[in-house]
């Protein structure tokens, strides 16, 4: 039967699709034409190499039964029944930064593929009859090239050819401001437009997920100006700037990269949204100092910890006040310091561990903040009808594990997950690498966020719809065996697995 929007269905409730691809790799070549002339498919234009996103895009929607009765034809239109013609459909893919540390190709396990883009962009073309806009968008890391990323990726192709054949396509770096970094300090600062639709603040006030939590005043950001994120989280406020193309769209694509996360502990849905902001500065990333004190900086507190603190507050302050000689010298004392305290990537700090109880509450809020904000700033009533449509498809094809989200190792999954409500999705992905979805803040509690819900039911409610076998039926009861085994960043290790206990049970319930 054809869904409307205006129809129950599963895609409203807690129903995930996985489906496999049959090669963990992506075609090289954008603007990305599926390798064979589906029935459905609008255009002439066909790839002479295998395209396995673009069939896996397609496998998801089938799967998902949207618009069976039509699937096999020319009229199939997957996604009629979630998108109205006319509309403003954002896509969000994971833009995070063009280069990896240690592989001139690890942008292909860190960013979202090009590929799975325009698989997803043509059905939503498709389902919009052309009439409306597609607004492909992001906020980067403030010190990332998003052009580079638009070369790397094929995004300027892709919008190209849509516009070609006569449709409204948009590519937009949402940020107002890009840095160049040396060494890990800010040498330089560049303004930029930002986004062309706006900006909306919003103060979630006493449904932000920081109520009642004892590190206001001490909260760092995205910036060396720690006042200007506490600001915006101080006497019962909790302000965040959000695009106004995320704000004002009608539906939101969500396409982030399944990686694991070092404040976080995993990168899907719920995280990918940090990239609909204006300024990241106004964040909280981490709270300042170790639980001894009520932060979550570090996980202890020692005279290494507390010098290393005090030397790096009082550099980042220089750096305010005399931008050029304090980056300068903050560089400087970086290199020496990462002799004395360790490299980031071997040491603990900055609320890159487990204990990190700042960083999920900023993103669940995030999340509040579009689902329910309008583009005046106000709120509207706190019901599931009121939530706005959002639609996610992660990309799995080629993920990444450990050191995420910038300095991963590649992990050859082959998958694609599809659904319509983010924390359900994020759940399944957790799930199916091999972790405990219930050890993870962000998806733990994105399933309690009240009074203005993300999901009304628990994340062992979350049922897969797969075309491998195993993966069909509640996801607390899928086998163990049958999951991937990714290796959680450093920080993370020996508390987010899967334990034996939840394995066996698991096991107990299928029998």
């Amino acid at each position: 039967m054809t869904l409307s929007l205006s129809e129950p269905s599963w895609l409203s409730s807690r129903a995930v699709v996985v489906t496999q691809a049959t090669q963990a790799d992506y075609l090289d070549t954008p603007p990305f034409h599926p390798d064979f002339p589906y029935p459905e498919y609008a255009f002439e234009d066909v790839s002479l190499g295998p395209n396995p996103a673009y069939e896996a895009v397609r496998s998801a929607f089938r799967l998902a039964e949207l618009d069976a009765e039509r699937f096999g034809s020319r009229y199939w239109n997957p996604l009629c029944g979630l998108i109205r013609p006319g509309e403003t459909v954002l896509l969000k893919p994971n833009l995070i930064k063009e280069s990896h540390p240690r592989d001139p190709n690890g942008w292909r396990y860190v960013l979202t593929h090009g590929s799975i883009l325009r698989a997803v962009a043509d059905y939503v073309f498709k389902a919009l009859e052309g009439r409306g806009t597609v607004v492909i968008a992001d906020a980067p890391q403030t010190d990332s090239s998003f052009e580079a990323m638009v070369r790397l990726l094929g995004l300027d192709r892709i919008r190209d050819f849509y516009r070609l054949h006569g449709l409204d396509v948009e590519l937009v770096d949402l940020r107002r401001e890009e840095w160049r970094n040396s060494g890990g300090v800010i040498v330089e600062r560049r303004r930029l437009p930002g986004d062309p639709r706006g900006i909306v603040a919003i103060d979630l006030g006493g449904a932000s997920a920081f109520q009642g939590h004892k590190g206001a005043g001490r909260y760092y950001g995205a910036d060396y100006d720690e006042a200007e994120v506490n600001s915006h989280h101080t006497g019962g406020r909790h302000e965040y700037l959000l695009a106004g193309s995320a704000i004002g769209a009608d539906v939101v694509f969500n396409l982030p990269k399944l990686k694991t996360h070092k404040k976080a502990g995993i990168t899907v849905s719920l995280k990918n949204l940090v990239g609909i902001t204006a300024d990241k500065n106004w964040l909280p990333h981490h709270t300042e100092g170790s639980p001894e004190d009520g932060g979550d900086e570090y996980p202890y507190r020692d005279l290494k910890h507390r010098s290393e603190r005090f030397l790096v507050a009082q550099l980042r302050r220089l750096t305010i006040r005399l931008p050029r000689l304090g980056s300068r010298l903050y560089l400087l004392t970086r290199r020496f310091g990462t002799r004395v305290y360790g490299d980031t990537e071997e040491v603990i700090r900055s609320g890159n561990w487990w204990g990190n109880d700042t960083v999920w509450r900023m993103c669940l809020d995030l999340n509040v903040a579009l689902s329910y904000g309008n583009p005046d700033g106000t709120l509207r009533d706190p019901s599931p009808v009121n939530r706005k449509r959002q639609y996610v498809l992660v990309d799995g094809i080629i993920a990444g594990q450990g050191r995420g989200p910038m300095n991963p190792d590649p992990v050859s999954a082959g998958i694609v997950v599809f659904g319509a409500n983010p924390p359900s999705v994020d759940a399944a992905c957790a799930y199916l690498i091999g972790f405990d979805p219930e050890k993870i803040p962000i998806v733990r509690e994105a399933f309690r966020v009240r009074p203005y819900g993300l999901a009304e039911w628990s994340w062992r409610d979350v049922h897969l719809v797969s075309d491998r076998p195993e993966w069909n039926g509640p996801l607390s009861e899928i086998p163990a065996a049958s999951t991937f085994r990714f290796e959680p960043h450093f920080g993370w290790k020996e508390h987010i697995e899967r334990d034996k206990a939840l394995e066996a049970s698991s096991a107990a319930r299928r029998g």
